[in-house]
């Protein structure tokens, strides 16, 4: 444990767990030290404790946001395990021809953190798109968190972040380096949008997708928010579209409602049932 008592941990963790889903265990509780450090100071916070009784101040929503926000895990990198951009790749051609023209290709990058993963997607489909007919592409990234959203919307990365799984040719064709770091070029940037979404939230606004990218998210969620979330993610998701999750995530004992996609890992789609009824 840390060096919170057991009702502070309590506390913040039901906190975080309410807001956004992730489950911390008492074995996390060095987290609470390590990463609310920063808070405590800049809210003279005598301990862990007073910033819990603070964060049931009615008026402290700018306060829960802070500790929400600074308690999620944001992890990224470029092409990161890159199987499911190659399937991406070998799916296209399939997606473009069931489409009729001048329909756009949607793709959602959920918890896109400082968004590698949806720029990976539009370096990827800004050379597919001659074999797709200049066919227009919208990427859309989300994330809980307001500091990585902005991050990922100025496009703007260290020499050690394009050093993560981006290949050279990639990184002197589509960015500009600016001293130290790299700025992707406005063409990449016009193809993605960033905004704050809570994936415990109502997304049918948002419309459905051909692909869906909600990678090493689900691991942080209990059973019961894991299978929420993959419900909405399949009611967003176009017939022939295709949901990928991380390498140890599942929807199996989960939902009905999608379905591994044989001799692939970690991609699904529909089930037949939705897909005909869709």
């Amino acid at each position: 444990m840390s060096g919170s008592s057991p009702d502070t941990f309590a506390a913040i963790a039901g906190l975080v767990k309410a807001r956004a889903g992730i489950v911390l265990t008492p074995d996390k509780g060095y987290m609470l030290d390590t990463r609310l450090a920063a808070i405590l100071r800049r809210g003279n916070f005598a301990s862990l404790a007073a910033l819990a009784q603070a964060l049931r101040d009615p008026r402290g929503e700018p306060l829960v946001r802070d500790v929400v926000e600074a308690l999620t895990t944001n992890e990224s990198s470029f092409f990161r395990d890159g199987k499911p951009f190659e399937h991406v790749k070998r799916i296209l051609p399939a997606l473009h021809a069931a489409r009729p023209a001048g329909a756009r290709l949607r793709i959602w990058s959920a918890a896109c953190s400082t968004g590698q993963e949806a720029y990976s997607l539009a370096l990827l489909l800004a050379d597919q798109l001659p074999a797709l007919a200049g066919r227009q592409v919208d990427i859309l990234g989300t994330d809980l968190s307001r500091e990585v959203v902005e991050r990922a919307r100025e496009g703007v990365f260290s020499q050690f972040e394009v050093q993560r799984g981006l290949p050279v040719q990639m990184l002197v064709k589509h960015f500009i380096q600016e001293g130290g770091k790299w700025r992707i070029k406005p063409a990449l940037r016009a193809m993605c949008r960033f905004e704050e979404r809570n994936l415990l939230g109502e997304h049918r606004g948002l419309g459905g997708f051909d692909l869906i990218f909600c990678r090493n998210v689900l691991i942080y969620f209990d059973t019961p928010t894991k299978a929420k979330v993959l419900a909405a993610l399949a009611a967003q998701l176009a017939p022939d579209g295709a949901l990928y999750l991380g390498g140890a995530e599942t929807v199996l004992g989960l939902t009905d409602r999608l379905v591994p996609l044989p001799g692939e890992r970690g991609v699904y789609g529909p089930a037949p049932a939705l897909a005909r009824s869709a």
